[in-house]
């Protein structure tokens, strides 16, 4: 071996040190190492460093292992054989020897670890790792903490959570850079750095030695592993072998970062050293295997398209010339040569030379421009070429550990991110070109998010390294590879090109990374400084912006639907708010104070250039081309946001940063073609283009959007608005919105653009934009605080929505760095000031309820604004949900009885700066739309909605809202462009106009139109307003001419021209002029103002005449304050009251018309009939509309019918028993039965042929074995120590009871001493409908048939029920017969107990012939099987000789038993309340008693083991029997009271008569009562035995000594004394029972709680077959009520003295004699087995009710100790932990390792814990799933966090609290078994879980 021999070699030179054979090498090595150590100790030392030098050179020669793979042959067999590995190791073995210097490598380690001054944790980690962020202590947002310095720190009250890490990342513990150091934990609080000593010289000097050479050895490695990709793409197999093969070395180095500071140190002077690297890596030695390793090296740079610096002759260098374009233009027609010399002219005279031009050129791409950081790679150190390999291996998960790992050096830190930042462009390129984009994007974010978080470092980069110049540069080149022409407006000509969302780089969001780097530099503001003040970069970054405008364009398919609905948009809608908007809020978070004014004004200046350019590259110039819509203009965001802060916080003048009128005119076009373009996609218009169209209209409105988006778009339309022409940009937005020929007071029209059905809607939209437009404020001069409180208002009139939910929809500025945090202190002061916090809740369905926010009264009265819902709805319901709720609100509070309208909500204050907004609402072309829309309503012309008049009222009231202070009739510019519409109205002041009539208009309408047959008034000029050249509304509506005629004035500022445009054209429509022949022109008298037409209006919708009468005629006082708030809610009556009383206390010209107006009284107008022509024009819509209403109101009326019979269904109509319908006759006569199927609806009884029977679903259940005999609740372990033991379950009790007996006892006996079915027992339960039998086959046979996949599976014989759908899965056979009411067999016969007795033993007797053959019979047998097969085999199997028909009989009995106990605990245990069962009439006990007794009389008991006769007769005692039999029977005292009694009552023919029953209750009560002093008489100590045995035998010859329970006591005590069984008690026995005074009271106690269980079921039984009510009582009395009840106490009976339970007692045979019998039975068995003998007397019989596992408060503690736990069968840490909360058992949730036959764990622990139900706690998703067979259900989280909401899968990470109501929820669903009822959603879960 090479090592060996290198030993020898050293060895050899030591005299001193023999040879040692091979065992001995360790040992050799240490000598060496110590050898060498002394050496270098010298001060002369260069012999030894020779030596060690030599060694190296052997041990770390990288010749070996990857020698085949260079030499071209298979990489495989690099890692083949077992040499290699060895070498490895041993080479891995000898460093290690040598750091230590020839000391053991632990101690070693931890000489080291001492001297860390552990200032700093940065304990690195991986994905999926559980981290904290506490945002109450981060500076950086990207701020985390590892758990244990989380949990070490103080964080009570922060707001804090809990992630699972996406990409790794690194604990900031210490680092006061990124945390404020008020949260560091305990550890890293202490700078420790004064009190560590200094590092011995010595101790770490052979590391500086030995690790320069092993990190070379790794690099060579890493050349010699590395081939070039062939062409189809790198072999990642390859990569992945050498990586493999180097794991144990990188792990090395990664154990030496993890020894703390002082090796971190000697490791970064090792990695930057550039020394040791160019001694080592040059090549130029004698060694030829360096020289190789070089020439790869020198491969790997060239192929990655970089150049290694000495080879710069090669690439012919250009110098750079001036200004920008070397930067952005030459790069950019390099990778798009396709396109030619794009864009390249307009770029090149861009001013850029201030920043860029005397810096460093940049090159984008290679071949044949000048060195740049695209491509100059220059290694100096190892550290950069190990980066250099990270990056050209993709980023192996151990080396990126490691170099984090170094990062708590500081020196390393600096050399590391510079390093890195001059590999930006290379790891850019590899990521391009990766397959693993994803995983290694993460890797990437990983170690740039812990570099570029720290603003010191990324400042000093940013100075050092120009790392702007190379990020910006960097992302500008990787867009170009996808860039494609833009076809927007101009397609052939246009010379813009856009990003290509197709591609995979957009779609997959490969630049992620970079992206997500540049908005992390840019939120520290020294380096966001450095970008905004840098010419040149902002200019680039403009021009990547622009790459963006644009893309994704939709083109509107007129003709066909469209074939392939591209899913382009998410990727375009991601990349403009990832790599445009981000960056900008990055930026603006900067500019918020005055000093920073000139920031915006370069941003402005370079934005509007880049706009400037875009207008030109598509050939831009007023029309926007048609059907074509983009979503992204960043451009135009920018300038809008920037101009924004600019006048909001740096107090700008805005109009020193705006254009000039034509570019304005420019930038409204696109955001206005966006705002038509949603109101044709919410229009239906688009829908050939299919849904994606509607995804993206959502999208842009969407909360994470919205901010981005639509605000700035209407802001920027808002600006627009304020500096235009008011008339021509109203005109611009009719034409826009298509509806310009709507705009005509002509009944008819014709519109070219629209069809007919799209008007209204498209009317609808331009009018609710416009009122958007000029209401909205949120840029406008709202605070902050303001903008907040209006937007969660808007959210929480939409809905009550929960707190995360909030966070979620409410936009927040989306740069996360810009310090408002959701959760900061202003959200939830807000939060508290607007909502009221509804606690979760549940209702009895189940469905749960989270916590949720509901808007305060006070909200809806003062703060609900419909516009702002209106913005921010996605979904339009939501508007609608919103009016609702308002609706609902004004109801209950009785503000307003009816249908409101949305309210007219008063704004905040215009900022100064945009004052001219509100001119919008005072131009004549918004007065005539106004006028013209209010008349056409008036005479119910087509396609106008209430919605339209809303809005129309609403912009008249802004318009009074916001009039001119003083009113002028005379406005003082009439010049000019406003000669237009003089004609119309005299001024443009809306308070003068609304008073203004209008007599005569002219108007263009169709020849069919009713307007034509009316004559021409006389005389045109009747008045001055009227004559006909100025009657034309047409007029206004040359739009087109209109707009064109501002556009031209501004352009050419010659008004002239502009008139000599409009007038000869005054009636043309805006299409083309001649494009309508049959128009002709006619002439309307209108003769209205907007004030009359409002007034008539009021009558209108009031429904009477002269409806208005003014207010302030009763009280002048209104006009002074009109806010008044009986007018603040209503409908449209009050809207209009509200008006004109606005517009009155404005004028008091108007005040004095509206009164003329009120007086001139109208005429009652005669009911209106309808001509033929105008009945077809009837709306088609209002048609649809009411059509619509009538099926509303069918279908409301349908529900509420199905609900109550629902009801009825349920509960109310059938009476309390278990037979849902039944026919009472006032005779006692027998009445049979009467079933209703709910499938043929058919009444009748049940018979023979066709059975009735009841829906019944049978489950197994291990509910009872839960139950537990302490009160102290079970907890769920939350740490090692704590462990749950099933051993004191009611299931594991009665286990070890019948093994016991099994043990000693005759095994058929045994079989009936117990009941069974504590585990896997059958529950029956029903829902009280029945059917016939066959009309269910043929159920079952349709459902089998059908399709549909349903939740349950047909073949396993489940359903729903027919009628109230609930889950069920077999009929339960009704027996035919009588009533249970009325049953003659109830009568009480005065019989003797002896009689009695006698016949019920010739009863048993008779054998149970089976009935023979009916349908019957034959159901009751399949339903038998049926009850088998719900449950495992192991809990029916319990005899020794497997398939013994004792098993069959016990598991019968049994059954009965299950039911019963059941129905005990589910009424809480006792029977104190009384009443009914429960579930009222749904008990189906009756029906199943009859099934189970008829398939139990088939088992014939031998009348010799009848324990009847046992109990009922004295027999000869034989006292050899006992010694004789191999096994005896089971002692009669042994037997369980309750099982006997199920035995007898089944064993009898049914039905059971009521005085046999009695008789079998009393005589079982004697055995009971004996059994009872028998355990009392084992529980006590042997003194007060012998004291009561006396006691007793002194009464014993008093008359009623068989009803004393002392005589009878000491009598038992006196017989079993006989028998061993009190002997050898040990003094420890005394100890264990409690040394209590036993009292007469305590003993009367202790005899009844062991009688009660007892009593209890038998009286449940009792109810069930004889149908008797039961009484309820205190809990005292519970014994005495239920024994009278039974008939166990005389009926003469007296209460006064206190009772006893003995007087219940009625022998049937002397006392003394028949326990004497009982006794001796015992006796023999108790010589041999005292202890066992004892056991089994003493039976638990108080159960306490099942829980489940009591859990913790805080759902931390469980995840904590969880999350991380290993499982106990395949010892690993599970991927998916799960614990069941039943019996605390850990298991893997679809655990493939543990799978067992095809099950896996849960699955499998579901069946042997619940017998099929599985109640199971997901750890890492803090949900709870249920396993019910073969189906599941996710149930919900019962924990909540502080706002009363679920955090599925720790989302949120926020701390949860546990909901104990919730608990309770399931607690009772799983102790009720109605987990199918309640929950819906279940699944299969092919026992995959």
């Amino acid at each position: 071996m090479a090592a060996a021999a290198a030993a020898a070699a050293v060895g050899g030179q030591q005299p001193s040190q023999p040879e040692l054979p091979a065992p001995g090498l360790a040992l050799d090595k240490a000598a060496t190492a110590a050898h060498l150590k002394a050496a270098l100790s010298r001060p002369d030392n260069r012999a030894g460093a020779e030596e060690l030098q030599a060694l190296l050179e052997r041990v770390l020669s990288a010749e070996r292992p990857l020698a085949a793979a260079a030499g071209g042959e298979d990489a495989a067999a690099a890692g083949g054989g077992g040499g290699p590995g060895a070498a490895e190791e041993e080479a891995l073995e000898w460093c290690k020897c040598l750091l230590a210097g020839g000391g053991g490598y632990d101690e070693f380690c931890a000489a080291v670890r001492a001297y860390d001054p552990a200032a700093l944790c940065g304990l690195v980690w991986t994905a999926n790792f559980v981290a904290y962020r506490c945002r109450t202590c981060g500076i950086s947002p990207c701020m985390s903490l590892c758990a244990e310095c989380f949990h070490q720190g103080d964080h009570t009250g922060h707001d804090f959570n809990m992630f699972r890490s996406q990409a790794g990342g690194a604990c900031d513990c210490g680092d006061s850079n990124v945390m404020r150091e008020s949260g560091f934990c305990k550890r890293h609080q202490i700078k420790s750095s004064s009190n560590i000593p200094c590092v011995p010289k010595d101790l770490l000097m052979m590391s500086e030695f030995v690790l320069p050479r092993f990190i070379f050895c790794l690099i060579q490695y890493l050349r010699e592993g590395y081939n070039e990709p062939a062409a189809d793409g790198p072999s990642e197999k390859d990569l992945n072998k050498v990586l493999q093969l180097l794991e144990p070395q990188i792990s090395f180095l990664e154990d030496l970062t993890k020894m703390g500071g002082a090796m971190r140190s000697v490791l970064t002077q090792v990695l930057t050293n550039q020394q040791n690297y160019k001694d080592l890596t040059s090549g130029l030695g004698e060694n030829a295997c360096v020289k190789k390793s070089h020439e790869k090296y020198l491969i790997a740079l060239k192929s990655s398209g970089l150049t290694y610096p000495e080879d710069k002759l090669v690439y012919g260098v250009q110098e750079p010339s001036a200004g920008t374009s070397s930067l952005a233009v030459q790069g950019f027609v390099g990778a798009t040569g396709t396109l030619g010399q794009v864009d390249s002219s307009d770029e090149d005279d861009q001013d850029g030379s201030q920043g860029l031009g005397k810096r460093k050129r940049v090159k984008l791409s290679s071949g044949t421009k000048d060195q740049s950081i695209m491509d100059v790679l220059k290694h100096k150190s190892f550290l950069e070429e190990l980066l250099f390999w990270t990056i050209k291996y993709e980023f192996p998960q151990k080396m990126v550990t490691f170099l984090l790992n170094m990062l708590p050096d500081q020196e390393y830190k600096v050399a590391f991110t510079k390093t890195f930042v001059q590999h930006y462009a290379f790891i850019m390129k590899t990521l391009k070109k990766s397959h693993e984009s994803d995983t290694m994007s993460n890797r990437i974010v990983h170690i740039s998010v812990q570099l570029f978080s720290n603003e010191e470092l990324a400042r000093q980069v940013t100075e050092e390294c120009q790392l702007l110049d190379i990020m910006v540069t960097v992302l500008l080149y990787m867009m170009e590879s996808c860039l494609i022409k833009s076809e927007l407006q101009d397609e052939e000509n246009s010379l813009h090109v856009v990003v290509n969302c197709g591609e995979a780089l957009l779609k997959n969001n490969t630049y992620w990374p970079l992206v997500s780097d540049f908005i992390n530099i840019l939120s520290h503001q020294s380096v966001a400084k450095r970008f905004l003040e840098d010419h040149g970069l902002l200019v680039t970054w403009m021009n990547f912006v622009s790459f963006f405008q644009g893309m994704n364009l939709n083109k509107r398919e007129l003709n066909e639907h469209v074939e392939f609905e591209s899913q382009t948009y998410y990727a375009a809608f991601a990349a403009e708010l990832e790599a445009c908007a981000q960056p900008m809020w990055g930026l603006l978070s900067h500019c918020k104070v005055r000093e920073t004014q000139e920031y915006t004004r370069n941003v402005v200046r370079y934005c509007l250039e880049a706009l400037q350019d875009w207008f030109d590259a598509i050939n831009f110039v007023d029309e926007p081309a048609p059907n074509q819509v983009t979503f992204h203009l960043p451009l135009h965001r920018y300038y809008a946001m920037f101009l924004s802060k600019a006048v909001k916080c740096q107090e700008l003048d805005l109009d020193s940063v705006l254009p000039d009128q034509e570019m304005l005119m420019k930038l409204m076009i696109h955001p206005l073609q966006i705002q038509a373009s949603l109101a044709e996609i919410h229009s239906n218009m688009w829908v050939r283009n299919g849904l994606q169209i509607k995804g993206q209209a959502m999208t842009y409105v969407q909360s994470h959007f919205c901010n981005s988006m639509i605000d700035p778009d209407i802001y920027l339309l808002q600006v627009c608005a304020s500096r235009l022409d008011p008339d021509y940009f109203i005109s611009s937005v009719f034409e826009r919105f298509k509806v310009v020929d709507l705009l005509t007071m002509a009944s008819q029209h014709q519109n070219t653009v629209l069809d007919a059905e799209h008007e209204r809607s498209m009317l609808e939209g331009a009018l609710t934009f416009l009122v958007i437009l000029l209401s909205l404020r949120l840029h406008l001069g709202m605070s902050d605080d303001e903008i907040l409180r209006a937007e969660m208002v808007a959210q929480l009139c939409m809905n009550d929505r929960t707190h995360s939910s909030l966070l979620d929809l409410i936009p927040e500025n989306p740069n996360p760095k810009s310090g408002i945090i959701p959760g900061s202190y202003s959200f939830e002061s807000v939060l508290s000031a607007v909502a009221d916090f509804k606690a979760p809740v549940f209702e009895p369905g189940g469905s749960m309820q989270q916590g949720m926010y509901t808007p305060k009264a006070e909200v809806w009265d003062q703060e609900f604004d419909p516009v702002m819902v209106i913005l921010r709805t996605v979904y339009r319901r939501d508007v609608q949900s919103a009016m609702d709720r308002y609706t609902a609100f004004l109801k209950q509070s009785g503000k307003f009885p009816g249908n409101p309208w949305p309210p007219y909500k008063k704004r905040t204050s215009l900022h100064p700066s945009y004052k001219g907004l509100m001119r919008l609402l005072h131009c004549k072309t918004l007065h005539i739309v106004l006028f013209t829309l209010l008349y056409k309503i008036l005479m119910d012309h087509q396609n106008l909605s209430e919605h339209v008049l809303c809005m129309v009222l609403y912009l008249i009231e802004l318009g009074l809202e916001n009039s001119a202070e003083e009113e002028s009739d005379e406005e003082a510019s009439v010049g000019g462009p406003e000669r237009c519409h003089d004609s119309w109205f005299p001024g443009s002041n809306l308070v003068s106009n609304m008073r203004h009539f209008i007599n005569y208009v002219r108007v263009r309408v169709p020849e069919t139109a009713p307007e034509v047959k009316r004559d021409s008034p006389a005389s045109t000029s009747s008045d001055n307003l009227g004559s006909l050249q100025n009657s034309g509304t047409a007029q206004v509506f040359s739009l087109v001419a209109e707009r064109r005629k501002k556009f031209q004035e501004i352009i050419n500022r010659s008004s002239s021209e502009a008139n000599q445009v409009v007038r000869p054209k005054t009636s043309s429509k805006w299409s083309a002029p001649g494009s309508a022949p049959q128009l002709t022109t006619a002439i309307l008298e209108i003769k209205e103002s907007i004030l009359s037409l409002l007034i008539k209006l009021h009558h209108k919708l009031s429904g009477k005449q002269n409806s208005y009468y003014p207010p302030w005629l009763d009280d002048i006082e209104i006009l002074i304050q009109p806010e008044i708030p009986k007018y603040s809610h209503g409908d449209g009556i009050t809207a209009v009251e509200r008006i004109l009383l606005k517009a009155a206390s404005q004028s008091r010209m108007n005040k004095r018309i509206i009164e003329e107006i009120c007086r001139k009284v109208t005429p009652p107008v005669p009911p209106k009939k309808v001509t033929a022509a105008e009945k077809k024009t009837l709306d088609k819509e209002e048609r649809r509309q009411k059509a619509r209403e009538r099926q509303q109101k069918l279908l409301a009326e349908f529900a509420s019918r199905q609900k109550s019979f629902m009801e009825t269904a349920m509960d109310v109509d059938s009476p309390e028993n278990d037979i849902p319908m039944e026919i009472t006759t006032a005779e006692p006569q027998v009445s049979e039965a009467v079933y209703d199927c709910v499938i043929c609806g058919q009444s009748g009884p049940s018979s023979e042929d066709r059975p009735a029977g009841l829906v019944v679903l049978l489950q197994a259940s291990s509910v009872l074995g839960q139950c537990r005999d302490n009160v102290e609740p079970k907890k769920l372990p939350i740490s090692e120590e704590e462990q749950i033991y099933p051993w004191d379950t009611c299931a594991a009790v009665h286990d070890v009871r019948l093994s016991l007996l099994q043990r000693y006892f005759k095994d058929s006996s045994c079989l009936l001493a117990v009941s069974i079915g504590w585990e896997g027992g059958v529950y029956v339960q029903t829902c009280g409908h029945t059917l016939h039998i066959d009309c269910h086959k043929s159920y079952m046979e349709s459902l089998r048939n059908d399709q549909v996949l349903q939740g349950f599976s047909v073949d396993k014989g489940e359903f729903t029920c027919p009628l109230c759908r609930q889950f069920a899965n077999s009929v339960l056979p009704c027996y035919p017969g009588s009533n249970v009411e009325n049953n003659p067999w109830q009568r009480p016969s005065n019989k003797s107990i002896q009689d009695l007795i006698k016949e019920v033993e010739e009863l048993q007797g008779r054998p149970g012939a089976f009935p023979s053959e009916t349908n019957l019979s034959k159901e009751m047998e399949s339903v038998m099987k049926d009850i088998k097969n719900t449950t495992q085999k192991k809990y029916r199997d319990y005899s020794k000789t497997p398939g013994s028909p004792d098993n069959d009989f016990l598991f019968m009995y049994s059954v009965a038993r299950t039911n019963l106990e059941l129905e005990l605990i589910h009424r809480g245990g006792n029977l104190c309340s009384g009443g009914a069962s429960t579930a009222g009439k749904r008990s189906c006990l009756n029906q199943l008693f009859h099934v189970l007794a008829l398939h139990m009389r088939l088992y014939s008991i031998d009348s010799e083991y009848n324990p009847w006769r046992k109990l009922t007769q004295l027999e000869e005692m034989n006292p050899q029997l006992g010694y004789e039999e191999q096994q005896p029977e089971v002692p009669i005292l042994y037997h369980d009271v309750t099982s006997l009694l199920l035995i007898q009552v089944l064993m009898m023919p049914q039905p059971l008569r009521k005085d046999h029953f009695t008789c079998i209750v009393k005589v079982l009560f004697t055995l009971l009562y004996t059994q009872a002093l028998a355990a009392l008489s084992v529980k006590c100590s042997e003194e007060d035995r012998s004291a009561w045995k006396h006691a007793g035998a002194l009464k014993k010859s008093t008359c009623d000594a068989e009803k004393s329970y002392e005589v009878l006591l000491s009598f038992v005590i006196s017989e079993l004394f006989k028998g061993k069984l009190y002997h050898e008690e040990g003094t420890q026995e005394c100890a264990m029972v409690n040394p209590i005074a036993w009292s007469p009271e305590s003993m009367e106690k202790c005899l009844q709680d062991f009688c009660l269980p007892f009593l209890r079921i038998t009286s449940l039984l009792q109810h069930h077959l004889f149908g008797e009510d039961l009484p309820s009582c205190q809990e005292e009395e519970e014994f005495s009520v239920l024994a009278s009840c039974l008939g166990l106490l005389p009926t003469f009976y007296q209460t006064e003295h206190p009772f006893i339970s003995a007087s219940c007692l009625d022998w049937p045979v002397p006392a003394f004699d028949i326990i004497t019998q009982w006794c001796f039975e015992i006796k023999s068995f108790t010589e041999r087995h005292a202890e066992q003998g004892k056991a089994l007397l003493i039976q638990e019989s108080k159960w306490k009710l099942p829980h489940l596992l009591q859990l913790p408060e805080n759902y931390n503690t469980i995840f904590q100790y969880y999350h991380r736990k290993t499982c106990s069968v395949c010892t690993k840490v599970p991927k998916d932990p799960a614990v069941c909360l039943v019996c605390g058992t850990f298991v893997c949730l679809k655990g493939l390792c543990c799978k067992q036959q095809s099950y896996c764990e849960c699955v499998l622990h579901s069946q042997n814990c619940g017998a099929g139900t599985g109640i199971f706690l997901l750890i890492n998703a803090s949900v709870i799933i249920i396993i019910r067979g073969h189906r599941f259900c996710l149930w919900g989280s019962v924990y909540l966090d502080a706002h009363g909401e679920e955090d599925r899968d720790l989302r949120r990470g926020k701390p949860l609290y546990i909901c104990k109501e919730r608990y309770k929820v399931l607690e009772q669903q799983w102790i009720s078994h109605t987990f199918d009822h309640i929950n819906k959603r279940w699944g299969p879960h092919y026992n995959g879980l």
